[in-house]
């Protein structure tokens, strides 16, 4: 079997599974079917055959025609099967827990969304937390985030040597003393409102940082979520299985955000001029066309901009942008128009995926410490023969 024909079309792939595509989607999104870009049209996905055809029953035939013979690309990458209760999205639609994601957003804190997704709604684990007497202050947003990660993976106790409740005290701990990093001293108020003092951002605008934390802390299985569980699944210190998510996004997530956030600032000059030039070079328009698993369009991104009151700049990047390449806008535009609309800096939309998504991987390391699975991956020898040098 060729590298071509490891892949199939979604067609072929909703035929051979018999269902639709919101199923599909959710199954990608749940790591159970692995996807890729199709090399000659960007905007559409090719599914791993070996994977839909485990799915339909055909495992060990698929397995058995595929006779130890070198693969490359994602086929390469063997398979991992994860359990989580943290999220879901189906029908075009994310939930945490159960709960709609974007109903969350128009009310609930950083904090609610955080018990939530940690399973922790009965009990209040940011009740009474204090500050740290020695918090790190000074330097890049992203630079405190990691380095309050390393000096609690030193400090802090394995997984292992928790139970539930105080595993999830100490993430309440840890995120807080991430948010104090970057706040700085002053009152204990919501996450948001600290992260707002931080940022120099008026107190009437800071519930668009709470928006972003809350719909960004979490969007299933991806390479950052892979390697937390990973860690915790070894039993590293909570604040080490994080660190080890949140150095993973500083690959593919973050160097597409600085790609998002560098075009936002050249559209606003010249939207229609800019979205045309990088069709010519790239063959789309950064930030724009939603996650596969969403469908067209990404619920998170209106229940952001449509509260945010965009300048007219911003909403014609937003507008141009769609109208030249014909897709609806990703989360990640959603979080780069937020942050040049709050004014952050070059590095704001980066640091609000950061800290959004620092409460997900939370909620993984912890549901893969307390209720996780065993992480079963098969890695295949594709190199020389013993002795064969």
């Amino acid at each position: 079997m060729s590298a071509d024909e490891r892949w199939i079309a979604r067609s072929e792939a909703l035929t051979r599974l018999g269902v639709k595509a919101q199923t599909l989607y959710a199954y990608v999104s749940r790591g159970r079917i692995a996807a890729r870009p199709d090399p000659t049209d960007p905007r559409r996905s090719l599914y791993a055959v070996s994977d839909v055809a485990r799915m339909c029953g055909e495992g060990e035939e698929a397995e058995a025609s595929e006779v130890r013979r070198p693969v490359v690309g994602a086929a390469a990458r063997g398979e991992a099967d994860i359990q989580s209760s943290v999220s879901l999205i189906v029908d075009g639609r994310l939930f945490y827990r159960g709960l709609d994601t974007v109903q969350m957003s128009e009310a609930v804190t950083a904090e609610a969304a955080a018990r939530t997704l940690w399973d922790a709604r009965e009990a209040d684990p940011f009740a009474e937390l204090k500050p740290r007497i020695d918090p790190i202050v000074g330097g890049a947003t992203q630079r405190r985030v990691l380095a309050v990660l390393g000096r609690r993976a030193i400090e802090d106790r394995s997984l292992r040597a928790h139970d539930a409740a105080s595993l999830k005290r100490e993430a309440a701990s840890l995120l807080s003393e991430v948010v104090d990093s970057v706040s700085g001293p002053g009152p204990r108020l919501y996450l948001h409102q600290r992260l707002a003092r931080g940022f120099k951002t008026a107190e009437r605008d800071s519930h668009l940082i709470r928006r972003a934390l809350v719909l960004g802390a979490e969007c299933g299985l991806d390479e950052a979520v892979l390697a937390a569980r990973a860690a915790a699944g070894g039993g590293a210190p909570l604040a080490g299985a994080v660190m080890a998510g949140v150095t993973t996004l500083s690959g593919r997530a973050l160097t597409e955000m600085d790609e998002v956030t560098a075009y936002v600032g050249e559209a606003r000059r010249d939207p229609d001029g800019a979205a045309r030039r990088w069709i010519g070079l790239r063959g789309g328009v950064p930030g724009f066309g939603a996650a596969a698993e969403f469908g067209r369009v990404d619920p998170r991104v209106p229940a952001l901009l449509e509260p945010a009151d965009l300048p007219a700049d911003l909403r014609a990047v937003l507008s141009e942008g769609e109208a030249a390449g014909g897709q609806a806008a990703s989360f990640a535009l959603a979080l780069a128009l937020t942050a040049r609309r709050l004014d952050l800096g070059p590095t704001g939309a980066g640091d609000l995926l950061v800290l959004g998504r620092l409460i997900g991987l939370l909620a993984h390391a912890v549901d893969q410490a307390t209720d996780g699975s065993p992480i079963r991956a098969r890695l295949r020898y594709v190199g020389p023969e013993p002795g064969s040098h």
